[in-house]
């Protein structure tokens, strides 16, 4: 019986939490931690591609360009993306063999430096918003837009950030790759934070760009290329709510694509922290496989739909509200 591949995508917090030190070993027991939920999936009989996010890392490798450029020459941001796709690659491939061990599960894990293709055409190059790196004040702010030719803005009263472009994910450039470890029954860590955006010229060749692209959304890109059962996307609580905070908060159990929506229409989710997830899991259910949010810890149980909020795939007949 061929296993069910689930592509799983880790948010930021499962390897640097919020205001802990970045150190090597915060960010490795982090990642030890998720491992062991993770391997447990494979113990029960699933398949896993596994994407993460890399903001903290970035941000830091951004810092540690800025304080010693006049030593080190700064790298661009799309070769930074690569150097935190290898490093958190190898946290995870590393903690996730020695979890299997543990169980004693011969199963081989491969970590692939990924690209992701955008277009140069796409709207969001002409309107950068996504915040990256430290924060400045105005009048840094000022001195890098004039020296750098930087895009800053304030971020939330607490200073400013410079912003980059967010371009939609088009083609997974490793797709094929992924799909032939799948075939020879690897777990593959790919596509971290994001993935690497490169846009193609008209020789047919490839070149990096500044930019950042939604790890759910290319999550969402992978998952339809490689044909994925299931794309989970895991997070720090264990339901999508409706109405949040609010005293009739509701949590959303199993629902179809169209009741999504509707939410998605009433502005029930949050652009800067549930609506980018809801986003992604309504796109891949409409290329025909289920789609969860779920808690890290309960990943398990929500793919037997006994935890989490799953968006049932495909566009049949809408289903009652499953609430709670």
């Amino acid at each position: 019986m061929k296993k069910k591949t689930v592509l799983v995508a880790l948010g930021g917090n499962a390897i640097l939490q919020p205001k802990q030190a970045a150190t090597f070993e915060n960010q490795m027991q982090n990642v030890v931690t998720s491992c062991v939920f993770l391997a447990k999936l494979v113990q029960n009989g699933y398949q896993l591609v596994i994407t993460h996010g890399n903001g903290p890392q970035v941000g830091n490798i951004l810092r540690q360009n800025e304080e010693a450029r006049t030593v080190v020459p700064p790298l661009p941001l799309d070769v930074l993306n690569a150097e935190s796709q290898g490093f958190i690659g190898y946290m995870m491939q590393q903690a996730m063999r020695n979890e299997l061990d543990k169980l004693g599960l011969d199963v081989p894990v491969t970590s692939l430096v990924t690209r992701v293709e955008v277009s140069p055409l796409d709207p969001a190059f002409q309107e950068p918003t996504k915040p990256i790196g430290e924060f400045y004040t105005e009048e840094e702010a000022k001195i890098l837009a004039r020296d750098k030719k930087w895009d800053l803005m304030p971020d939330a009263g607490r200073g400013w950030r410079r912003v980059v472009p967010s371009p939609k994910p088009l083609n997974i450039l490793e797709s094929d790759s992924i799909h032939g470890l799948l075939d020879k029954g690897h777990i593959v860590i790919a596509c971290g934070g994001g993935g690497i955006p490169v846009v193609k010229g008209l020789g047919g060749t490839y070149t990096g760009v500044e930019a950042v692209i939604d790890k759910d959304s290319s999550g969402c890109k992978l998952a339809e290329q490689i044909n994925a059962d299931m794309f989970v996307i895991l997070t720090d609580v264990e339901h999508v709510y409706i109405n949040y905070g609010k005293e009739d908060q509701q949590a959303l159990q199993t629902v179809s694509i169209e009741e999504m929506e509707t939410y998605v229409e009433q502005g029930q989710f949050s652009k800067g922290s549930m609506g980018p997830k809801v986003e992604a899991a309504v796109n891949f259910a409409k290329s025909g496989g289920d789609s969860v949010i779920c808690a890290l810890d309960r990943a398990d149980l929500a793919l037997e739909r006994k935890s989490g909020t799953t968006v049932l795939g495909g566009k049949g007949k809408a289903l009652k509200n499953n609430v709670s």
